[in-house]
């Protein structure tokens, strides 16, 4: 396994693809880590136990409270959109709430969350995809070394079969690293972005439940 480190050398056949590979493999590290931490660390949160909390405090008028809590998340995708419909209906009384402000309040909260949920996110799958087509690349690099060979005039068996070997293993090794990295970039793109969907969702569920309760249709 060690020795596909050795196609990295500049004498070896088709590593420039080698080094493409490897640079889209770092690529790929850095934008999952980024965007493994910004989903599961930053931007999560059990949203059942703090709506519960939120929800009581609305049903007690105490939204300044309710605001606080929302602050006390931080940067967390649910609570900076609740606070958003929440400061539209502080220092209001039960008569005087407007719906269409609550809602207008709550769509740019959200508008500022999501772009920030899913961005980054789709250069997992098109590093999935390039790397594939790098490896590609090197296969059909590989193969053609391996063809001339064989039709070259000038070389013994020996020889040939020696340059045949080489432009094999060039193509198989450039297949091998190119699915090595697309892979795992695939799996991380699904969980990543399955997790933002289900974020979203519930951003979706808790607004439309938060209003309900603010304007009294619950």
């Amino acid at each position: 396994m060690l020795e596909i480190f050795e196609y990295f050398r500049p004498s070896a056949s088709g590593w420039i693809f080698m080094w493409a590979l490897l640079a889209a493999a770092a690529f790929m590290v850095a934008v999952a880590l980024e965007r493994t931490y910004y989903i599961w660390v930053r931007s999560n949160i059990n949203s059942g136990r703090f709506m519960a909390e939120i929800r009581a405090l609305v049903k007690a008028k105490k939204y300044k409270e309710a605001v606080a809590v929302c602050d006390s998340a931080k940067d967390k995708a649910l609570p900076h959109v609740i606070r958003s419909g929440l400061k539209s209906v502080v220092g209001s009384n039960s008569k005087n709430i407007d719906f269409r402000a609550i809602q207008n309040s709550v769509d740019e909260g959200t508008l500022e969350v999501i772009p920030k949920l899913q961005q980054r996110t789709g250069f997992l799958a098109m590093v999935g995809n390039v790397a594939t087509l790098i490896g590609l690349m090197g296969t059909i690099y590989g193969l053609i070394l391996a063809f001339n060979a064989v039709s070259e005039a000038g070389y013994d068996a020996a020889q040939k079969s020696a340059f045949l070997a080489a432009g094999i293993s060039t193509a198989m090794n450039t297949t091998l690293l190119g699915l090595a990295i697309a892979v795992p970039a695939i799996t991380i793109y699904t969980f990543i972005h399955n997790k933002t969907v289900r974020i979203i969702d519930e951003i979706d569920e808790h607004t439309v439940k938060l209003i309900n309760l603010l304007t009294g249709n619950q």
